[in-house]
C-alpha cells in the first residue's frame, strides 16, 4: 500500500488506541515488528493526558554546545528552510529531532516559541532525545516526548534537515507514519495502517476472555487454562 491510499481517517482511527496497543497489533501482523520500529529508552512527556498523535514524520539534526557555522543570515536561512520541511504536505505532522550533541540536551530547541510556530504549522507534537523548556508556556495540546527538561537554549541550531534519524532506538526517515503517547513512539509502515484495526479488534476480543477471568472472585488457575484455551480460538 502506497501513501496515496491512506487517508486522514485511517490516521483518525489508530488514534483511538495508545501506543502499546498499536505495537500489539503490529507484533501480530508480522514477528520482525517485535525487534525494530519503536522507541526503546524512556521519554520525558509533561503531558501524559494528551490522546495518541499519529501522523508523518519531520525529521531533523540540531547541536546545542557550540555555536552554528555560518553567518547570521545563513543561520536564519537553514532554520527557515526546516519550517517549510515541518510544513510539507501529507499533514498532519510529528517532528522527530535527534540531538547529536555529546550529552543531548544540553541546549532546548522546543518551547513557547518553537512549539507555537509548529503547532501552527500543523504539527502535532515533538519527539527528541534532546531538551525541552517553558513547560507552562508551550503550545496547548502539543504533545511533547523529550529526553529531558533544561532551563537554556544555548547554542541551539539545525545541522541536518530532512535526513534519516535515531531517537531513543527508534529509527525514522522523513515521511515515516509515527504513533506516539506518553509511553513511548513507533513507525507504523503504510501497509500496516489499514490491517490495525481488525489485528487490534481480534486481540481486544481474546483478551477480554482472560480478562473476564481474572478478575472473578473464583478464579484460579484451572479457570486461567480453560479461559486461554477458549482465548487461542477465537479468530
Amino acid at each position: 500500500m502506497s501513501d496515496q491510499d491512506i487517508t486522514a481517517a485511517d490516521l483518525e482511527r489508530l488514534a483511538e488506541w495508545d501506543t502499546p496497543t498499536i505495537c500489539n497489533g503490529m507484533e501480530a501482523l508480522d514477528p520482525r515488528w517485535r525487534t525494530t520500529g519503536f522507541s526503546t529508552k524512556q521519554f520525558f512527556c509533561p503531558r501524559p493526558e494528551l490522546k495518541p498523535m499519529v501522523g508523518y514524520a519531520r525529521t531533523a539534526m540540531i547541536r546545542a554546545v557550540t555555536p552554528p557555522e555560518g553567518t547570521p543570515e545563513e543561520v536564519r536561512a537553514t532554520r527557515a528552510r526546516y519550517y517549510e520541511h515541518v510544513a510539507e504536505a501529507p499533514g498532519p505532522t510529528i517532528t522527530v529531532i535527534q540531538d547529536l550533541d555529546p550529552a543531548p540536551g544540553f541546549g532546548a530547541f522546543w518551547g513557547e516559541v518553537n512549539t507555537a510556530i509548529h503547532k501552527g504549522l500543523g504539527c502535532l507534537g515533538v519527539i527528541t532525545n534532546g531538551s525541552i523548556r517553558d513547560l507552562d508556556a508551550c503550545a496547548p495540546g502539543f504533545q511533547l516526548l523529550a529526553g529531558q527538561v533544561g532551563p537554556s537554549h544555548a547554542w541551539v541550531h539545525v545541522t541536518a534537515i530532512g535526513t534519516p534519524v535515531n531517537v531513543h532506538g527508534m529509527a525514522v526517515r522523513p515521511g515515516d507514519i509515527i504513533h506516539a503517547d506518553h509511553h513511548g513512539a513507533c513507525v507504523i509502515p503504510p501497509e500496516a495502517v489499514k490491517k490495525l484495526p481488525d489485528m487490534i479488534d481480534l486481540l481486544t476480543r481474546r483478551e477480554a476472555v482472560i480478562l473476564s477471568a481474572a478478575r472473578a472472585d473464583d478464579f484460579d488457575v484451572e479457570k486461567l487454562k480453560a479461559a486461554m484455551g477458549e482465548s487461542a480460538e477465537i479468530h
